[in-house]
């Protein structure tokens, strides 16, 4: 080997040595850097040995799928449970003692109390407070369901924004990889970058995507509908500001194509905005259904010749004179008690003895409980209730608020081991994904101690080299 080569290849060493330190220590540089993925400088023989091609970038595409996968059903799931914790607020928490089925078991037993002893004031004033309770329970419940689908219709509008934001961020760095590998650039900060908004997007739509030439990709929604294509496409949605029983909130629009929201306790959806969905028009609705079903029975079962007795509603400004038959939206959150029957209000609790819309006892008897019996009886008569309400269709009205309980208790169980098993699956495929990608300082600084070696030696050669070199001239003196 002449002088010349040996010089040669000391010097492609150091300039290899140089690069390769240069990305171990942008790697150790980068270790607490969760969205960063090792880089690794490769080599390849050539004439004048060892030669630094370029520079790669650790990645598993398997493993990156799943992840996404497993981002967007985990805050799916979370969102979903958020939604059920909130109406399990609101039925006062483990004890359920905010509920209205809580409520109207002390109005049956205080009602068969007054009915047994129908002469007592006292009692009459006690019933008639219980039932205060049962509407005061109705309308706060409507008022926290609305207001729940209220803030899930704002949440919406908040992601979406986002949503719209991180597309636009994508194509920055989308383009920047597209004509970084068609020029034959190093484009690894910028996958780095795009891989970050790529997750970010998966918390708040499913999302696949797909790679094509010169490192371009493709995004599709966990429906099939285009996300981003060369440029983002359009997600729309109109917020509503204000919920009632009777509204109905916007859809949101992938480049024209509605997002369909999940379905279930162990939802079905992907990202945020699938389960804000479920909660504003399938959760909570099908929660203030029941509710209103319940306010719909207490009218019916109270009614007085034909009209509503001790308990009846307002429609519009005016109380109300009809008896509901059907399932009424928003029923429960105008549910009252009769005036007629509140002392502070005029009225005379022991009409609810009598009767309230005609004196049925005639005869001013202090013993007469027909009506109050009846009242009574009527907590253990089966009823029909709409099946919209998901669930029994056939009950009396105290199974039907259990089974409402029930429901709300069942979704969320559901949720709540749903999301436990979707959270470890997104914990174990990060996992199994750093391991792949994330930098390992032992390993780095391992390989900066080999690196050490290899400068070391390639001195060596230069110092061995530069004697040769002195003695040749002298020699040549």
């Amino acid at each position: 080997m002449s002088l010349s080569t040996a010089i040669k290849i000391a010097q492609s060493s150091f300039s290899n040595t140089a690069l390769q330190t240069a990305v171990a220590s942008n790697n150790i540089a980068n270790a607490s850097n969760t969205a960063y993925s090792r880089r690794s400088a490769v080599l390849a023989s050539s004439g004048n040995g060892a030669t630094v091609v370029h520079t790669i970038r650790a990645q598993n595409d398997a493993l990156q799928k799943q992840n996404l996968l497993s981002i967007s059903k985990s805050y799916a799931q979370d969102t979903t449970l958020a939604g059920l914790e909130r109406l399990k607020g609101i039925l006062g928490g483990d004890d359920y003692e905010l509920s209205t089925a809580s409520y109207l078991a002390t109005l049956r037993d205080n009602l068969q109390t007054f009915a047994d002893k129908p002469s007592e004031q006292s009692l009459a004033e006690t019933v008639v407070a219980n039932a205060v309770d049962v509407a005061n329970s109705l309308n706060s419940a409507t008022t926290a369901v609305q207001q729940l689908r209220a803030e899930a219709d704002a949440d919406i509008a908040t992601a979406v924004t986002e949503l719209n934001r991180l597309l636009s961020e994508f194509k920055t760095a989308n383009d920047k990889i597209k004509a970084g590998t068609a020029a034959g650039q190093d484009v690894n900060d910028a996958l780095d970058q795009r891989d970050k908004l790529l997750s970010q997007i998966s918390e708040i739509v499913g999302v696949t995507a797909n790679v094509r030439s010169n490192n371009d990709m493709v995004l599709y929604t966990s429906d099939g509908t285009t996300l981003f294509e060369t440029v983002p496409r359009t997600v729309t949605f109109t917020p509503t500001a204000t919920y009632s029983a009777t509204t109905t909130g916007n859809k949101i629009y992938v480049d024209g194509v509605a997002l369909n929201p999940g379905t279930g306790g162990n939802t079905s959806g992907q990202g945020t905005l699938s389960a804000l969905l479920q909660v504003r028009d399938d959760i909570a609705p099908t929660f203030q259904t029941q509710l209103d079903e319940m306010a719909r029975a207490v009218i019916s079962m109270f009614q007085d010749n034909g009209q509503p007795g001790l308990f009846t509603w307002i429609d519009g400004s005016t109380q109300s004179t009809v008896v509901p038959g059907t399932l009424t939206s928003g029923l429960a959150g105008s549910l009252v008690v009769n005036p007629a029957l509140i002392t502070a209000s005029g009225g005379d609790p022991m009409k609810l003895r009598d009767g309230v819309n005609l004196d049925q006892n005639t005869g001013n008897d202090a013993s007469y409980s027909t009506l109050l019996d009846k009242y009574a009886a009527a907590f253990t008569t089966t009823m029909s209730f709409d099946v919209a309400a998901g669930v029994d269709t056939s009950a009396n009205l105290l199974n039907f608020a259990t089974s409402s309980i029930g429901w709300v208790e069942q979704l969320r169980s559901a949720a709540v081991t749903a999301g436990d098993d979707k959270s470890a699956l997104l914990s174990r495929t990060q996992s199994a994904l750093q391991n792949v990608t994330a930098v390992s300082l032992d390993e780095e600084l391992a390989l900066l101690l080999d690196l050490e070696q290899s400068y070391k030696a390639s001195a060596k050669l230069v110092a061995a080299v530069d004697e040769m070199m002195t003695a040749l001239l002298q020699a040549a003196g």
